[in-house]
């Protein structure tokens, strides 16, 4: 500040009043800046969290059910958490199955990720600091590091090249949660901020009026929504529309053979690996939407990835992490991603 009151004394005492009035502009310009910049613009002044945090069991829940959610269940303990909720809020601290976890989700990139808040065996707080490339970003408490949303990654700060445990997490919508796991809690909204949650409730269906959150529903574009997969540290992306359009996508990526499937709801999506048994199963559609074939036996499967009747009943597949994602944010975070291509 004496760098700045100096120059200004010898202004006021011995300048013109042209001077004057210029440098006064100057200051004034200068405080509005830092005003914003360090108070308003600071990312944890503008989006702040719950005051009160209530989780709900299904009898009490006001949450509508046709909300996506991103769900967590760790030790026999499920927790479901609306995105209309926790894309204003970027992140909420929780416990589940006795496991602390940091739910987070950024909503320019549409990637909800669920991590484990410890650094080095320490429980760490963390706060929303910003973004890069459009993603949040978060600081801990104690080194400053700062933290990548869609990747765990810390990219600047002593924690520098670090992930945080990533905790598996499903995007569906809440009724398809509910079906999966009855006893689940939920969410519910503080109503200290229900304008904000006002503000993203067109954003589960893509409608949402901001340009840096609505869907563009054509293929492979800046704000195109694509379901994202990495194994072995790769990435494969696959367009939404395609995945609407066949509602059920046999596929095999690093050795991994896939099935990806769309709920009738057209939100609800899974991916599991096709290999049950020492052998690779081939799926295809049924007529209920609930349940898909395997073309070996015949087998129903339900959208829980059990087999209910036929030949392996009580086979169960093994879920893969999923995404869905703006195609913008996929690809900048994975810059080495291959593209699904749909065969003719």
């Amino acid at each position: 500040m004496g760098m700045i009151a100096y120059p200004l004394y010898l202004v006021f005492t011995k300048g013109q009043f042209k001077s004057k009035i210029i440098n006064v502009a100057v200051v004034l310009l200068y405080f509005i800046v830092f005003f914003l910049f360090n108070f308003r613009f600071l990312a944890d002044k503008m989006f702040y969290q719950p005051q009160k945090k209530r989780m709900a069991a299904v009898t009490d829940n006001i949450v509508n059910r046709d909300k996506l959610i991103i769900g967590v269940h760790i030790n026999g303990e499920a927790s479901a958490y609306p995105i209309s909720i926790i894309g204003y809020h970027h992140q909420v601290k929780d416990t589940v199955g006795g496991e602390p976890v940091m739910v987070t989700y950024c909503t320019v990139c549409r990637t909800g990720r669920v991590f484990s808040p410890f650094i080095d065996g320490q429980y760490q707080l963390f706060r929303l600091v910003g973004m890069d490339h459009f993603n949040a970003m978060f600081e801990d408490e104690k080194t400053k590091s700062w933290w990548r949303q869609s990747t765990g990654e810390a990219v600047t700060g002593p924690q520098k090249g670090k992930f945080l445990p990533e905790i598996s997490s499903e995007q569906m919508s809440l009724q398809s949660w509910i079906q999966k796991y009855p006893a689940t809690k939920i969410l519910q909204p503080d109503t200290v901020f229900n304008e904000n949650y006002e503000e993203l409730k067109d954003f589960d269906i893509g409608t949402i009026d901001s340009h840096l959150e609505k869907r563009d529903s054509a293929s492979w574009q800046f704000k195109s929504w694509v379901m994202g997969i990495i194994i072995n540290d790769q990435a494969k992306a696959y367009d939404w529309n395609d995945i609407i359009r066949q509602r059920l996508i046999n596929d095999s990526f690093h050795n991994t053979p896939l099935l990806l499937v769309v709920e009738e709801d057209n939100a609800s999506f899974h991916a599991w690996d096709r290999h049950v048994g020492g052998r690779t199963l081939y799926f295809v559609t049924h007529e209920n939407r609930g349940i898909v074939k395997d073309t070996a036996t015949g087998s129903s499967w339900n959208m829980e990835g059990l087999c209910i009747e036929g030949e392996l009943k009580g086979q169960q597949l093994t879920r893969v992490q999923a995404y869905q994602e703006f195609w913008h944010s996929w690809k900048q975070f994975h810059p080495r991603t291959i593209k699904y291509v749909p065969s003719e």
